[in-house]
């Protein structure tokens, strides 16, 4: 709790030691935490790093701010951005960075945000229906939910959420809206229950978690995002730069995988081809063609790590 009586922005930060293990860090590197959260893995990063230099970015602003008090404890070698790590071109470029040592990217939504209620990521308690990680955006989870077509929705809780039940949901969200708008995380989560048969739900699981992982997916946009930070992440990296991705659900984890696969592969052409015309070449080796998972004690400290997965890559 801080001095107001508040949850802090702390979460024990996911898979730490083989994060930092897999980005070897150096005396006098500089490295990006593309989603800085309370500073849990950059901090770690500057301790194991002499004289290195960090740059944080993260969408949440509170983040930010709890990241700079962690931080503080190394003045002088960290710069905040607020802003998404799919803009981390121009975030080094404003820091002077030209190349990194390494990019440390952990996805998806913190226990932080989920636990503030007035976040509205939760189903499991009753607030407003947001879903924003950065609140200077205009388009909420209500904007979503209230205004986009049957089809819109459709897609979204089906892309976004591989939900079986999406048409189902999506019929019982539009008549629900033509009575009352959405305007909290309860309504909308009861809504859902009542949708999705007892028989179909998953066990220990509630019956809106597709759905608001999906919802919030597309509030933040965070698919594209991550194609385009990976990108970015990629181009900055001086040779032998590492790469280091964890992901938590497997949208993400697909699209890791196959960007990876194909940053590190010479030719694209389909094989039937003679010779290669498209002229591609890697720029990365994969470290671990198989994901890094949590072991049984951090499982038991931390059931946030339960799905997470650990790619690494290296620039060449």
């Amino acid at each position: 709790m801080d001095d107001k009586g508040e949850i802090g922005f702390h979460h024990a930060p996911v898979l730490l030691r083989q994060t930092i293990e897999a980005l070897q860090p150096i005396a006098g590197g500089i490295y990006i935490d593309g989603t800085l959260g309370g500073a849990g893995h950059a901090a770690a990063l500057l301790a194991a790093a002499p004289n290195s230099f960090l740059l944080g970015i993260d969408r949440d602003e509170e983040a930010l701010a709890a990241a700079g008090k962690v931080l503080a404890a190394y003045p002088g070698r960290f710069a905040l951005r607020h802003d998404a790590f799919s803009h981390m071109r121009e975030a080094a470029a404003d820091a002077n960075i030209q190349a990194v040592d390494g990019v440390l990217l952990d996805l998806g939504v913190s226990s932080y945000q989920i636990d503030r209620m007035e976040r509205g990521f939760s189903y499991r308690v009753d607030a407003p229906l947001d879903m924003r990680m950065d609140r200077r955006q205009l388009t909420t989870a209500a904007d979503i939910v209230n205004t986009y077509t049957p089809e819109q929705l459709c897609r979204i809780l089906f892309d976004y959420g591989e939900e079986k039940w999406a048409k189902r949901i999506v019929q019982f969200m539009v008549a629900a809206r033509e009575k009352e708008p959405f305007t909290t995380t309860g309504q909308l989560a009861a809504v859902i229950k009542q949708a999705v048969p007892v028989g179909a739900r998953e066990k220990d699981q509630h019956p809106a978690r597709r759905t608001f992982q999906a919802l919030r997916i597309a509030v933040n946009g965070e698919l594209d995002e991550l194609k385009q930070g990976l990108a970015q992440a990629v181009e900055l990296l001086r040779p032998q730069g590492r790469l280091a991705v964890i992901t938590f659900h497997s949208l993400e984890d697909r699209i890791v995988k196959d960007m990876f696969r194909e940053y590190a592969t010479d030719c694209l052409c389909p094989k039937e081809l003679p010779i290669c015309v498209c002229g591609h070449r890697a720029t990365i080796k994969q470290i671990n063609r198989k994901p890094i998972q949590a072991d049984g004690d951090e499982l038991a400290a931390n059931p946030r790590a339960h799905s997470a997965k650990l790619r690494i890559a290296e620039k060449l």
